[in-house]
């Protein structure tokens, strides 16, 4: 009971100070401070560290209503944005164990890209400053299966077209026009070229953050989820 009033006391003074919460606390989340510190490498890091805790089973234990009030005063300064899969098993903030305010998360089937999804990232990068963008599949995706076995329903057939280059690349590695759709090693080979292609593709379509990558301020990463362990593997463009 004693703790519990010292920590909403110590919180209200927080908020009417504007200080900074010191790293490596169970409350903190990312500031104008931190975020002035901080660099692509240093974020990808800590994507990096938090899975780690996640497959481990030693996520940290985070008052997430406490953050949700404090960066509700201080404002929104994540230090990644990620691009996934609107898969249920496959929660940025989840997997790379990050609390509130910490990660942007634009979340779509497949993680396919359209002008939407890019402003949002041009909107993470160039207005708020953060200085990573992860593209991230996962493994036994079931848009990518759609996609790879020609799937047509409404406007997801819309969708899954954005896959079918990754399809087709794969049928030319493989030499074959007659893919085995139910086979999950296609299925994720399929996933993480449709994340490289992706990765290409935003800086194709974006001049401004093609900009950004360009002068060393922006990062642009793969990564692919491992469903069955949570773990995430990070890769380069070619």
């Amino acid at each position: 009971m004693k703790r519990k009033l010292f920590l909403s006391l110590f919180f209200a003074a927080l908020l009417q100070s504007g200080a900074v919460l010191a790293a490596d606390t169970w409350f903190y989340t990312q500031t104008s401070e931190s975020q002035k510190s901080m660099t692509a490498d240093k974020g990808l890091q800590m994507l990096k560290d938090g899975n780690a805790r996640f497959t481990s089973g030693k996520s940290k234990s985070r008052n997430l209503l406490q953050q949700a009030k404090l960066t509700s005063q201080l404002g929104q300064y994540p230090f990644a944005v990620v691009l996934s899969c609107m898969d249920a098993r496959g929660g940025p903030e989840i997997i790379f164990d990050q609390g509130i305010g910490d990660i942007f998360s634009v979340r779509l089937a497949g993680n396919v890209l359209d002008q939407d999804q890019l402003g949002g990232l041009e909107f993470a990068t160039k207005a708020v400053g953060t200085h990573l963008i992860v593209v991230m599949g996962h493994t036994r995706c079931g848009a990518v299966r759609g996609a790879c076995s020609g799937v047509e329903l409404g406007s997801l057939t819309q969708l899954l077209d954005k896959i079918k280059p990754a399809v087709d690349e794969v049928k030319q590695i493989n030499k074959t026009n007659d893919l085995n759709c139910n086979d999950y090693h296609i299925v994720d080979q399929i996933a993480k070229l449709n994340v490289l292609h992706v990765m290409k593709q935003i800086k194709e379509e974006s001049s401004i953050i093609k900009g950004l990558v360009d002068s060393g301020n922006v990062r642009i990463v793969g990564a692919m989820q491992d469903l069955k362990t949570g773990k995430v593997e990070f890769f380069e463009a070619n």
